[in-house]
């Protein structure tokens, strides 16, 4: 399951640390307990929009520039959890079953092996 905290606590996280600033900064800067931004960075907390709000002005950056961001990498996760659980659901591919052939209807071969071609692969059948 894909958890939009968690994307937008990444997303703020690499911002603060693109400009090479510390919790502490910005948690004091945003008027925001250090703790409080720290669980909201690891995706435990859910960002209101006016904390987020604070946070951007506190980041200097613009809120649409960090969901635009987030909606990117909400985007690649669910392409790459589409892809995961189809290629589960999809069955392993299964060799196809030969009607038997009588060896005796075969002229000219040796009782004891006949190569039978199809149009996709050759299938050796050996007699009993």
């Amino acid at each position: 399951m894909i958890l939009l905290r968690r994307l937008l606590g990444d997303v703020l996280r690499r911002q603060r640390q693109r400009q090479g600033r510390t919790l502490r900064e910005v948690s004091s800067s945003a008027r925001v307990s250090l703790g409080y931004l720290s669980e909201v960075e690891r995706g435990q907390k859910e960002a209101s929009s006016e904390l987020l709000s604070a946070i951007c002005d506190a980041l200097e950056v613009r809120m649409s520039q960090v969901m635009r961001e987030v909606s990117d990498e909400l985007s690649l996760a669910e392409l790459a959890e589409s892809a995961a659980s189809t290629t589960e659901k999809v069955p392993a591919p299964m060799r196809p079953v030969l009607n038997p052939v009588s060896v005796s209807s075969v002229t000219g071969v040796p009782e004891e092996r006949v190569t039978i071609k199809s149009p996709k692969e050759a299938v050796d059948v050996v007699a009993a």
